[in-house]
């Protein structure tokens, strides 16, 4: 079938608005059109690849929400007409999906990002030339997808998609982390790093969770502002204030978690330092060698995170209950875009002027 969709044709390119010939869903597979789509910083991965790599034209997006179309053979628990939350794919097979884990699928990285499955598609541009359109399982970026049974959750239809639809994602990794790895009891504490979406969510939920102390930092005054308004107790503007110095005010001997969304090494450093011992420090992102002295670990575990550890048909229900409960506020982090303005939105993320852009396809 005929769609529009924004293709990524090389890592210094812009999105071009392009029509794609998209095929019908395989077995255990389902065809959405997508209502809204956030813009996730790791949909700027594909920007990194080697100068050496033959880059292949994609279509990114793995924040999609939408409307089921048509099913594929074997898909007995989604009709159509089923409204979907999209998230990461998983095999379902190995023995961590067996587990329940999918976060830890053994073909993680096969299925989402870089293996066979993402660079043979049979979506074709207007040339005939392939386009790959199973970036997580979804390829967002456009008016349909082609989605997995096992990355679709069904929800309400009276939710609204473009609020909820970065809970596949950015939103799932950052109260995941406050949830399912640091497991935040009331009256713990914690500092983030980095108010984008991931570490904005970590703030919702850890004040949802009942933590006595909040501490944000950022390089913006207006994120941090955002930040308060979302359960910061405490808020630090990085290269004004010293991050180290308010953490020993606001929670004498250290916070007992930590949380970096910036990726950045001397950013890492910090976070771990601000911890007691017996504490626990996450990381997300960036995809530079992380340095750490021996010595700054001692008494103290760190962790990189995936996707929050959060199983998102179990997970994404307990984040719209909370979103109903009025303790997670994603309206005020989020921003719309026509697809047409997919540059912008990108741009906007990256720069942080919006902390979570969501792409409208039909939008006017």
């Amino acid at each position: 079938m005929k769609i529009s969709a924004a293709v990524l044709r090389g890592p210094e390119d812009l999105y071009s608005i392009e029509e794609l010939d998209l095929p019908e869903p395989d077995a255990g597979q389902i065809l959405v059109r997508i209502v809204a789509s956030g813009f996730c910083h790791t949909d700027a991965v594909p920007r990194r690849a080697p100068a050496d790599a033959a880059f292949k034209p994609l279509v990114t997006g793995h924040e999609g929400a939408g409307i089921v179309e048509r099913v594929g053979a074997d898909v007995s628990n989604i009709v159509v007409g089923d409204h979907i939350i999209l998230s990461y794919d998983s095999c379902g097979e190995c023995a961590r999906c067996l587990a329940e884990q999918p976060f830890f699928c053994d073909h993680f990285v096969s299925l989402n990002i870089v293996g066979a499955d993402q660079q043979n598609s049979s979506t074709t541009d207007a040339g005939g030339g392939s386009v790959r359109t199973r970036w997580f399982g979804q390829s967002s970026f456009a008016t349909y997808a082609i989605a997995n049974v096992r990355n679709s959750t069904v929800v309400d239809k009276d939710l609204p998609l473009e609020t909820l639809c970065p809970l596949g994602c950015g939103i799932q990794t950052g109260a995941g982390t406050a949830a399912n790895i640091f497991g935040i009891v009331p009256g713990q504490s914690l500092v983030v790093f980095g108010t984008g979406g991931v570490g904005m969510a970590a703030i919702m939920m850890a004040r949802a969770l009942g933590a006595d102390t909040i501490i944000a930092v950022d390089l913006k005054q207006g994120r941090l502002d955002t930040a308060r308004e979302c359960g910061a107790t405490h808020t630090v503007l990085a290269g004004t204030e010293d991050v180290e110095t308010v953490v020993a005010e606001a929670a004498p001997g250290g916070v007992d978690f930590s949380f970096d969304t910036t990726g950045r090494p001397d950013i890492l450093l910090q976070a771990v330092n601000c911890i007691r011992q017996g504490g626990v420090c996450a990381q997300v992102g960036g995809t530079k060698d992380l340095v750490i002295p021996a010595v700054a670990l001692n008494g103290k575990m760190l962790t990189r995170v995936i996707e929050g550890n959060a199983v998102p048909q179990k997970f994404i229900p307990q984040l719209i209950g909370l979103w109903r409960d009025g303790l997670l506020p994603l309206e005020r982090i989020i921003k719309t875009f026509p697809l047409a303005d997919i540059n912008a939105a990108e741009q906007a993320s990256a720069d942080g002027s919006v902390i979570k852009p969501v792409i409208v396809p039909r939008r006017a």
